[in-house]
């Protein structure tokens, strides 16, 4: 049996388990790693910060199901990637990050950049591996990536000692473990057919991971045939078309009052894949009574995050619920027409762009955020993905930017800034057939707008809108409502982010007057579709409306 060192059985350990790329900053303690992907037919996309890098990581696990990979260095790179993994975590992402160690023999020594892995990222990851023995190289990654994909997705870290990594070693290659999906049990069927063919007011609460395409059309076909509206969970909003008769919003921060309604008044909530955690729940305030009917097809068997009664648990992924629900029929004994058509109403009208010439006048030389919005949304395909982090820039992305199919919307639930641009070259790269749409505040893009020059490098492509409103808006908001006039370190003196834009080498448009948003959008989305390179529109925004 031919030797390897560890290095070379970890990537080829990634290939089996078809990783395309790996997203990296370097660092002298895995340079076994990168000796393996020398060869290989895994891309290294090589980024410009460890957050950044674990950023794309996880928003590959998002678009694809699958578990993206981030390799870092010791101690401030994994500190770096350390926001990526609770992005991951709270959002129930699948993930690997490999973190290079200090050599095995310098442990306990206070060694350069030394740090105590599982003390870090215990408890914000499903597992901490350390490959101790190189033997056992090619199984550490069999079992990493089986805990990523396997029930609750989510994040985990392997650390990899300097020494350990570039031991030569003479082993067999692991297969792929299998990842169960659940399933529906008989009883699980009655109950979800007996409970919705007998209620008056139906609702699907929807999101969370395990979902395919597949899936998402399949719960879509039975909502709208059996007339079941279908609320979305905060920040995932591409399970049910924009347009589908039958989506009626979301729930969570920025969500439409109707949304709330909806979820106190259901007498049957099925909840697919999510449940009513903190955000969408409004604080552990909408739907707590221990006598509301609550059915949670979910694949945690702890249920992480519930809040609520419950009723019945299928233990099962959404992809498992598509065969059991072709052959369900809770054929209503009531007339749901009016339940579903008010809801579908209410959710028209608030998603749907207000008229730009009822627009509230801004101050000279700025323009309204929705005017740029409009301008993006009239000219995407259908299929455009839609990318944004955290901040009030974000509530235009997630009102207004039409999500039609699945996957179309990487955005992230635990506030983490800095993920828009990092998302996008993620999609770009994975799916460089599609339109990638990243909307960006001015203190968001500031955290990892350098990832421009990654894009750049990579042949990523997508058009990026910078609402530039001077400060963070968000705590500004929050700081107005609790000390009124008192502004403080909430501030921001902004670059000129298209002529960023075009530094690292992409294309910049400045937007100062409502004149100017149709061409900039225009020449922008021009740029990003046929020359494949990252167009950058910056809009000056008035900080009197920083919400739609």
């Amino acid at each position: 049996m031919a030797q390897r060192h560890a290095g070379q059985v970890i990537v080829d350990a990634l290939a089996r388990h078809g990783v395309p790329r790996v997203y990296s900053v370097p660092g002298e303690s895995f340079l076994a790693v990168l000796d393996g992907l020398y060869e290989s037919a895994i891309e290294t996309i090589v980024c410009r910060q460890e957050g950044g890098a674990g950023y794309m990581a996880e928003a590959h696990g998002k678009l694809t199901g699958e578990p993206g990979v981030a390799l870092v260095t010791r101690g401030p790179g994994a500190a770096n990637a350390m926001v990526a993994v609770h992005a991951a975590w709270q959002d129930a992402t699948p993930m690997v990050l490999f973190v290079g160690l200090i050599p095995t023999a310098h442990r306990q020594r206070e060694a350069f950049q030394a740090f105590d892995i599982r003390a870090w990222f215990g408890t914000q990851a499903k597992r901490v591996f350390v490959l101790d023995c190189a033997e056992r190289a090619g199984a550490i990654v069999a079992e990493a990536f089986h805990a990523a994909r396997a029930g609750r997705p989510g994040p985990v870290v392997v650390g990899l000692p300097e020494d350990v990594v570039s031991a030569a070693v003479a082993v067999d290659d692991h297969p792929v473990l299998p990842v169960a999906e659940g399933g529906v049990s008989a009883a699980d069927r009655a109950c979800i057919r007996d409970a919705l063919a007998g209620a008056e007011r139906p609702l699907l609460f929807i999101g969370g991971p395990r979902w395919t395409a597949t899936a998402a059309a399949a719960v879509t076909a039975f909502a709208e045939r059996y007339d079941i509206p279908v609320v979305h969970d905060w920040r995932a909003s591409d399970r049910i078309p924009f347009d589908s008769p039958v989506n009626v919003g979301w729930l969570g921060y920025g969500r439409g009052d109707h949304a709330a309604r909806l979820l106190a008044d259901a007498d049957v909530l099925l909840s697919i894949g999510a449940l009513p955690t903190d955000v969408p729940s409004d604080g552990y305030t909408l739907r707590q009574s221990m006598q509301a009917t609550h059915i949670a097809v979910h694949i945690d068997p702890e249920l992480r995050g519930r809040s609520g009664a419950l009723t019945h648990h299928v233990l099962a992924a959404p992809t498992a619920l598509v065969e059991a629900l072709a052959g369900l029929d809770p054929s209503p004994a009531v007339d749901r027409t009016e339940w579903r058509a008010d809801a579908r109403a209410a959710q028209a009208a608030f998603a749907e762009l207000p008229a730009l010439s009822r627009l509230p006048e801004t101050a000279v030389g700025t323009v309204h955020m929705t005017r740029v919005v409009a301008e993006v949304v009239a000219r995407l395909p259908a299929d455009a993905i839609h990318c944004f982090g955290a901040g009030n820039h974000c509530f235009w992305a997630q009102r207004y930017l039409p999500t039609r199919v699945f996957p179309s919307q990487l955005s992230l639930r635990n506030g983490s800034m800095g993920y828009s641009v990092p998302a996008a070259v993620a999609a770009s790269l994975e799916c460089p057939e599609r339109t990638i749409v990243a909307i960006a505040g001015d203190g968001e893009f500031s955290m990892n707008g350098q990832e421009l020059a990654t894009a750049v490098q990579h042949g990523a492509a997508m058009l990026v809108v910078v609402m530039d409103n001077r400060q963070f808006a968000t705590i500004r908001a929050h700081q107005e409502a609790r000390f009124p006039g008192r502004i403080s370190g909430t501030r921001l003196h902004n670059p000129d982010f298209a002529a960023l834009g075009r530094a690292y080498g992409g294309h910049g448009e400045t937007v100062t007057a409502d004149d100017q948003a149709a061409p900039a959008v225009e020449r922008a989305l021009a740029v990003v579709q046929r020359e494949r390179r990252p167009a950058v529109v910056h809009v000056h925004t008035d900080q009197r409306f920083d919400a739609p």
